[in-house]
C-alpha cells in the first residue's frame, strides 16, 4: 500500500471531522479501546501530558513539546487537524511521522479496521500511540481532539492534564453552556494526576474544583500544600519568572500569553514533581528559553500569527470561533499598514455572527453602534475553505451587510488580495484552520 492509497481509505472509509463534520463524530471509548487491545496497550505505556481545551490547546502542546526537546527528551506528540499534511499530527522531535510509516500501520491493520469501523480520529489515536511506542519516545504530548470526556485520547492515564480555557465552540456536542462544556474537559481530570487550568472563570472554575476534588487532588482548598490543581492565570509570580527566564517566544499572536503563561506553569509542575522519569535530566532555564524562542522550527507549528511575507505582509491565523477572534481582531486593528486585506473564510458550526461583530470595520448593523471610523481601511474578501462544512463566500458577504467580496475559490481571492494591495498593505487570511491550511500550501508554492 502506498501512503496515498493508505490516505484514499482513511478519508473514503471514514471520512474525517474537517471534512464532514458531525457525522465523523463517535463519542466514548469503546472502539478506541478495542484499537489499543489489537495494537498491545500502547497508552499504557506512554508516559504523557495530556492537553484540552476551547483553544490554545495546539500552541500549548507545542509549547511543551519543544520545551521538553529542549531538555533533551525524545518527544511524541500528537495534534488535531492538520494544516497541509496528515503526518502534520504525528510527530517526534518535530518530524512528522514517514509517509510509508502511515502506509504500512493501515496495511497491516486494514482487515481489524474494516471489523471496527472506528471514525477517522480513532484510527490517528491507535497510530500515534503505537508509533511513539514503537519509536520509544521519553514522554508524549497529546492534543484532546474534541472535548475530553469521551474524545479517544482519554484513554490515557498522563502525568500531567492540562485545560487551556473554556469557551462556546463545538455546541451541538459538548453542550451550550460554558459549565456544561467544562464538564466535558475536566472529563480529562484523572484521579491522582496534577492539572493546570489555563484560565479561571467565575461559570467553570467550580466544575474544575469539584472534579479535582473527585480525584483527590484539591486537597483541602487552594492555599494548601496538598493541593495537585492550579489556574495558572492566577499565578501571577509564575509570569513574572518567566518574562525573565524566556523573555522570547517565537509566538507572536497576542492570545499567546496566555498560552505561554499555561504552558509555563505546566512546566513548572513538570520540574518540580520530577515528572520526565530520567533523573537529573530535568528541566533548565535554557530549555525553557530555548523551547520558547524557537517553539515553531523546533516543532514545526504553522498557522499561529504566521508571517509568510513582508512586502506586502502577509499573515496567516488559524483562530477560528469567537474566543479566539477576540485577540486576532485586535491584533489586525493594532496594524500600522494603510489598507488590510482580509481574505476570511468560516465553517457553519462555529458562532460566525459574534466573530462579524468582533472583526475590524463591522458595520453598524452588526455592532449595534456606530461605523469604525477606520472602516475604509479593511478591504474584506470573503472565500469558501474547500470542506462540506464550509460557508459559502456570498453567505458570508450576505451576514457580514458590510462593503466586501466574495470570491469562492481560495486561490483566486488570494491571487485578487495580492495583485491589488500594495507593499506598504498587509493581507490577513484567516476564520477556519483549513482556509489557512489551503493558503500555506498556495502560498509556498
Amino acid at each position: 500500500m502506498t501512503y496515498n492509497e493508505a490516505v484514499e481509505y482513511l478519508y473514503s472509509s471514514r471520512p474525517p471531522f474537517h471534512i464532514v463534520g458531525k457525522d465523523a463524530y463517535k463519542p466514548g471509548l469503546d472502539n478506541t479501546l478495542r484499537l489499543m487491545a489489537h495494537a498491545g496497550n500502547p497508552h499504557e505505556r506512554l508516559r504523557a501530558i495530556h492537553v484540552a481545551g476551547t483553544n490554545g490547546k495546539g500552541s500549548t502542546s507545542h509549547l511543551i513539546a519543544a520545551v521538553l526537546q529542549s531538555a533533551g527528551l525524545k518527544v511524541g506528540l500528537f495534534t488535531s487537524p492538520h494544516l497541509i499534511s496528515l503526518t502534520e499530527r504525528i510527530r517526534i522531535n518535530g518530524q512528522p511521522i514517514e509517509e510509508q510509516e502511515v502506509a504500512d500501520f493501515i496495511e497491516q491493520n486494514k482487515a481489524f479496521l474494516d471489523e471496527v469501523q472506528p471514525s477517522f480520529f480513532e484510527t490517528m489515536t491507535m497510530m500515534a500511540f503505537a508509533y511513539f511506542v514503537q519509536k520509544g519516545v521519553d514522554i508524549a504530548v497529546v492534543e484532546v481532539g474534541l472535548g475530553g470526556r469521551l474524545d479517544s485520547t482519554n484513554v490515557l492515564t498522563p502525568i500531567l492534564s492540562v485545560i487551556t480555557n473554556i469557551g462556546m465552540d463545538h455546541t451541538e456536542f459538548l453542550g451550550n453552556t460554558l459549565p456544561k462544556i467544562a464538564r466535558e474537559k475536566a472529563g480529562i481530570i484523572k484521579p491522582n494526576v496534577p492539572c493546570v487550568i489555563g484560565e479561571s472563570h467565575p461559570q467553570t472554575m467550580n466544575i474544575f474544583l469539584h472534579r479535582a476534588q473527585e480525584c483527590g487532588i484539591l486537597g483541602d482548598g487552594l492555599e494548601t500544600t496538598d493541593c495537585r490543581i492550579w489556574f495558572a492565570d492566577q499565578c501571577g509570580y509564575m509570569r513574572t519568572r518567566r518574562l525573565r527566564e524566556a523573555p522570547e517566544c517565537e509566538l507572536k499572536g497576542l492570545y499567546q500569553e496566555h498560552n505561554l503563561q499555561t504552558a509555563y506553569v505546566a512546566l513548572q509542575v513538570i520540574r518540580n514533581y520530577g515528572m520526565t522519569g530520567l533523573g537529573d535530566r530535568g528541566i533548565s532555564k535554557d530549555a525553557i528559553r530555548e523551547g520558547f524562542a524557537h517553539v515553531c522550527s523546533l516543532t514545526g507549528l504553522r498557522g499561529r500569527w504566521e508571517i509568510v511575507s513582508l512586502k506586502p505582509l502577509i499573515i496567516c491565523d488559524t483562530g477560528h470561533n469567537s474566543h479566539g477572534i477576540q485577540y486576532v481582531a485586535k491584533q489586525l486593528k493594532e496594524l500600522p499598514h494603510p489598507t488590510i486585506w482580509i481574505i476570511f473564510g468560516m465553517v457553519n458550526d462555529k458562532d460566525t455572527d459574534v466573530v462579524m461583530r468582533l472583526m475590524p470595520g463591522a458595520s453598524s448593523r452588526q455592532t449595534g453602534g456606530a461605523v469604525s471610523a477606520e472602516k475604509g481601511k479593511y478591504h474584506y474578501i470573503f472565500t469558501t475553505p474547500h470542506t462540506q462544512r464550509a460557508r459559502s463566500a456570498q453567505e458570508m458577504l450576505a451576514m457580514w451587510g458590510g462593503d466586501g467580496i466574495a470570491i469562492d475559490n481560495p486561490q483566486e481571492a488570494i491571487d485578487y488580495a495580492r495583485k491589488n494591495a500594495d507593499e506598504s498593505d498587509a493581507i490577513f487570511i484567516g476564520g477556519s484552520n483549513y482556509l489557512v491550511g489551503e493558503a500555506l500550501s498556495l502560498l509556498q508554492k
